[in-house]
């Protein structure tokens, strides 16, 4: 693993940050200076995760929607 990769998943950022960075990035608006900050301090490892188990829960969402509505 080169210096540079290592260090970026070494970078210490709040399950909340990780969360807010996922829903926004989701909802598809993102400030340019909030992008910068986030991608110098996110674990990309971290942020992977928190992507996977939010697609996951909006198709459970939207499943349980389409059940509700065609019932």
């Amino acid at each position: 693993m080169s210096d540079e990769h290592r260090k970026a998943t070494e970078r210490k950022a709040s399950l909340g940050q990780t969360v807010r960075a996922v829903l926004w990035g989701m909802f598809g608006v993102r400030r340019g200076s909030e992008y910068h900050r986030d991608s110098s301090s996110l674990n990309p490892v971290h942020l992977i995760i928190a992507a996977f188990i939010a697609v996951f829960l909006l198709v459970v969402l939207l499943i349980f929607v389409a059940r509700w509505a065609a019932g």
